[in-house]
């Protein structure tokens, strides 16, 4: 039987805290509940963009809309076999609902892994589930923690995680790759297959969303997964865009995260991986009209590896001519670029749907990560099993 899990949403949790965790999860197979007190099913929670930007404490400014899919108050605890707590600024108000505390409790109670990051931490002090426990978060939620009874494991980065029992703590979304891990073998989860090296294609203003969710996810697995970006080396960082459907007739956008390249362009092999992620944005418009870019293109596709392009991602394969007698999507303002380059037309009907086609996965927009990320699973032979 499959697994199922229920992140607890909140206005202004923190923008990847929410959805990486819930899409990385539905893309290994587990079944995710996304509800908010107060809300039902189809409704939005505004979710902020915390970043650090060289100030004594982040910064905030507003992210995707995420859409629930359950409703809160028709939520039966008992069916879940874990939970997921954003941080962000909505578990300050969080904190302080007593149907909140009676769901975490309920997970505590029963043993079931409890995985909480950054601000969350504020709800499992709150309902008196941290004592005796040792545990991490932001740093600025180290002195409730302490007078919660908790055992203070101070982050050496922003990316430590510590798990202690069925709770499983992290200090902010950059831990993500260990956070979703631990929680993945809290489940029960066995990964198997991951040993693969996977290159990501970034650029300036790709979309947030589609380089951070399948980075981390594959991160998640095991995988070895480098970021590049022409004429930048590793540690420097890309700008993205929050593209977003806000009823216009095209998509908003709103600034990103800033995203650290891991590796150097200059110098790259790329004999040395196993697959190719291309990310969707506004950075495929211009990184189409780079030679050196075209042809890292090309040498995958040629070589049969196996490449997954989002969104305006396939601006870049219909450049570099490798779609021809192809079939694939992209976001539907993109279909003049797949035709013109060859390849038959699927429409991304609905907008989540992704597709297969021997070597290359291609999805047409962020909404699709589930499907994308498990079809570039597949083709690696990498295998979450419970």
């Amino acid at each position: 039987m499959g697994k199922s899990v229920l992140l607890l949403c909140g206005d202004y949790m923190e923008d990847h805290e929410a959805m990486v965790p819930f899409q990385a999860l539905q893309a290994f197979g587990i079944t995710v509940d996304a509800a908010c007190p107060g809300k039902k099913a189809g409704d939005i929670c505004r979710t902020a963009i915390h970043d650090s930007a060289g100030y004594q404490t982040y910064t905030e400014s507003r992210g995707h809309n995420f859409t629930l899919n359950a409703t809160f108050n028709e939520v039966d605890f008992g069916k879940y076999d874990g939970l997921v707590i954003p941080g962000g600024r909505a578990p300050e108000y969080l904190a302080m609902n007593e149907s909140v505390l009676d769901c975490v409790r309920k997970f505590s109670d029963s043993g079931k892994p409890i995985a909480s990051v950054c601000h969350g931490q504020l709800i499992l002090a709150a309902a008196n589930s941290i004592k005796g426990r040792k545990c991490t978060a932001y740093p600025a939620v180290k002195p409730v923690l302490i007078d919660a009874g908790a055992h203070w494991v101070e982050p050496e980065t922003m990316k430590a995680c510590v798990a202690d029992g069925n709770i499983i703590t992290g200090a902010t979304y950059e831990g993500h790759p260990e956070f979703i891990q631990l929680f993945v073998r809290a489940l029960g989860g066995k990964i198997t297959g991951s040993d693969k090296k996977i290159l990501f294609l970034c650029g300036d203003f790709m979309e947030d969303y589609e380089v951070t969710v399948p980075f981390q996810s594959l991160e998640a697995l095991g995988c070895h997964v480098d970021a590049v970006c022409p004429k930048k080396k590793a540690g420097d960082t890309c700008p993205t865009a929050v593209h977003d459907f806000e009823g216009d007739q095209t998509y908003s956008e709103k600034p990103g995260h800033s995203f650290t390249l891991t590796a150097s362009f200059e110098g790259l092999d790329a004999s040395n991986y196993d697959a190719l992620v291309i990310p969707g944005g506004r950075a495929p418009e211009y990184l189409a009209l780079d030679e050196t870019v075209i042809a890292l293109a090309k040498e995958f596709m040629h070589s049969k590896k196996p490449v997954a392009s989002i969104c305006h991602g396939q601006q870049i394969l219909a450049a570099a001519g490798v779609l021809k007698g192809r079939k694939c999507t992209a976001y539907p303002a993109v279909k003049l670029n797949v035709v013109l380059g060859g390849a038959t037309w699927l429409e991304p009907d609905p907008i989540d749907r992704c597709y297969t086609d021997e070597n290359l996965v291609t999805g047409a927009a962020w909404p699709g990560h589930p499907q994308f990320v498990s079809q570039l699973m597949a083709l690696l032979g990498i295998r979450v099993s419970f």
